[in-house]
């Protein structure tokens, strides 16, 4: 590494400012640093990322516009204009259906900041500039491009566990066959089952479903890893990866020509999935994250200098962390992959903790899988979606947690939680189960409609179709700027863990010597 500029507690690259290290050894951060709240660059830089516009073109307002129809979905009719609609099957008993009309949008963002500095801010220039975009709103059509007697729908589920996913199912089938249709089957364990002829497909029909939201898990097993055997309507239960595959059997379908609707229901229980009010299961994973954070809290307050650490869910986003220590009211400490922090130094963790320990006697730390992993050995491992195996920050935090007080000559109590497997399992509460359900319906709605390469979701408490590429450009994550998270640092008190006014200082001093 290049010879460092630093201060007591920083160290800053002279050929490269985005690139910050602790000066404690062993405590390496390679990041882009965090502006200032209220930093114009800041929400710039978000806002770009966002819509890939470069500011700093003259034309980029033009060319924003265009951005105005990036929310376009594909249509069967696209591919096949020859293609003939029919009158909806859909029908209910009890009462004649209602149909949303093909020209309903739903707006994409409804907040008009007037100023980069507002809190939560995410503004295409410093004018904070408005610009309105629709979504296809989602619901039954009254022209469907499909014959029910001619589908043979398949369900498949992908990526981890999470509540709701037998839910989601059960809507899907059961939807399926108010419209007339006889032939579904579930994929066994994810893609996989598309290729394994040992993994023969599931039959699935409302008896085989009817019960199946009662337990947790999934009824078709989930595996990490186009359609074929007749399979004209694919529904794709899953996150980003998921979704990527789903865009990609579409793009092959009209390729080969073939008149497939393939349809995404966003899995993911960490809730990182863009423009998404929440996912499916997340409402879950809080309010049991909560009885986790609750034991912790009752093991540090039962013990003398009592510690509890709670390991959540959240490779890459916070929003479990967050959400759950905000609802409970009692946690000290939240620390996510958004916001760096030092655990050693005037300014860190430990250092917090002994004052906690001091005034309070007992604390309670929540901190989510994804954060901290600079202070982890690197092993360069994948699991079998490609993603990085994260070291476990929670066992860490627990380890140096009791060396600091050990050396400190304080006697503590650390205690170390990790729910992660007990949450995934469960069933969905009351909330997602509502959610599963109308996703679930749309999904199928949005099939027959005739739109394939899209995914279904709730935005601005709207159901909505989004076109796949556009939910799959990047994680989403916790805005540090934000309004909920400036919440759970009211809710919680801690301090900021990586002061930014040393690299404020370093960067002055930088370029003044340059």
């Amino acid at each position: 590494m290049d010879a460092l500029i630093c201060s007591a507690t920083m160290c800053i690259s002279p050929k490269n400012p985005f690139l910050f290290q602790s000066a404690r050894p062993g405590s390496l951060i390679l990041r882009k640093p965090r502006f200032p709240a209220n930093s114009v660059r800041f929400h710039q830089v978000a806002a770009a990322r966002e819509t890939d516009i470069d500011l700093s073109d003259p034309e980029w307002k033009l060319k924003f516009e265009r951005l105005r129809k990036r929310f376009s979905i594909p249509h069967i009719t696209d591919a096949f204009p020859d293609v003939e609609a029919i009158p909806s099957t859909f029908c209910l008993k009890m009462r004649s259906p209602t149909y949303i009309n093909n020209k309903d949008r739903v707006l994409l963002k409804v907040i008009n900041y007037s100023s980069p500095a507002s809190a939560g801010a995410v503004c295409i220039d410093p004018g904070c500039t408005w610009i309105e975009q629709w979504l296809h709103r989602a619901g039954p059509r009254e022209k469907i491009y499909f014959r029910p007697e001619d589908v043979r729908a398949a369900i498949v589920t992908c990526g981890g566990l999470c509540p709701g996913l037998n839910d989601v199912i059960r809507h899907i089938v059961t939807t399926l066959e108010i419209y007339g249709v006889k032939n579904v089957v579930g994929i066994p364990f994810g893609y996989r089952g598309f290729s394994d002829k040992n993994l023969p497909e599931v039959p699935l029909s409302r008896k085989v479903v009817q019960n199946i939201h009662l337990s947790g898990g999934s009824l078709l097993g989930v595996s990490r890893g186009g359609p074929t055997r007749g399979i004209n309507m694919l529904f794709v239960l899953g996150g980003n990866g998921t979704h990527a595959g789903a865009n990609a059997i579409h793009n092959e379908c009209l390729k080969r020509r073939m008149k497939v609707a393939v349809v995404g229901v966003p899995k993911t229980i960490d809730n990182d999935i863009l423009h998404m009010d929440k996912t499916f299961g997340f409402d879950t994973a809080v309010e049991e994250a909560q009885r986790a954070i609750n034991s912790a809290y009752i093991e540090a307050h039962s013990a003398y200098h009592g510690i509890g650490v709670v390991k959540l869910m959240g490779r890459s986003s916070g929003f479990i962390a967050m959400q759950a220590s905000l609802a409970s009211g009692q946690v000290d400490i939240c620390l996510i992959p958004e916001v760096p922090f030092n655990f050693h130094g005037p300014d860190g963790v430990l250092k917090h903790l002994n004052y906690l320990i001091e005034t309070k006697g007992s604390a309670v730390v929540c901190v989510a899988e994804g954060a901290g992993q600079s202070f982890l050995e690197n092993t360069n491992a994948k699991d079998a979606s490609g993603n990085k195996v994260l070291g476990d920050i929670g066992v860490h935090i627990q380890q140096e947690t009791k060396k600091y007080f050990k050396e400190i000559g304080v006697a503590a109590d650390v205690k170390y939680i990790d729910p992660t497997y007990m949450i995934r399992a469960v069933r969905a509460n009351a909330s997602d189960g509502i959610l599963c359900t109308v996703l679930g319906q749309n999904a199928v709605h949005g099939a027959f409609a005739g739109y394939s390469g899209i995914t279904v979701g709730i935005i601005n408490n709207h159901y909505a179709y989004l076109p796949i590429p556009e939910v799959i450009a990047y994680d989403k994550s916790v805005d540090p700027n934000s309004r909920m998270w400036h919440r759970c640092l009211t809710s919680t008190g801690q301090p900021d863990f990586c002061n930014f006014y040393p690299h404020l200082l370093l960067l002055l001093e930088l370029f003044r010597r340059e």
